[in-house]
């Protein structure tokens, strides 16, 4: 359970990240505030996360898998979500 924490916040982290990157890169100001919040909210539980739990080969898993999709769901829910400006 305590892998599946890490892996959804890296999941959230990651799309997030990808998310706001192309919110930047497309200009969609109205996205860049509410993103950097959850963004941050995130930022804070996987540091504290790993601060508790320590390094493990199963946490990298954890958070490279939550991580890779996170970026590809990032890319297809942005293109199909957010409209051009």
């Amino acid at each position: 359970m305590i892998l599946l924490e890490m892996f959804v916040a890296c999941y959230l982290y990651v799309l997030l990240r990808a998310f706001q990157q192309r919110n930047v890169a497309f200009d969609n100001y109205g996205w860049v505030i509410p993103t950097s919040y959850g963004m941050a909210m995130l930022d804070v539980f996987i540091v504290a996360f790993v601060a508790h739990l320590g390094w493990s080969v199963s946490v990298v898993v954890a958070n490279g898998t939550g991580g890779c999709l996170g970026a590809i769901s990032a890319m297809w829910l942005h293109k199909r979500w957010v409209k051009k400006q």
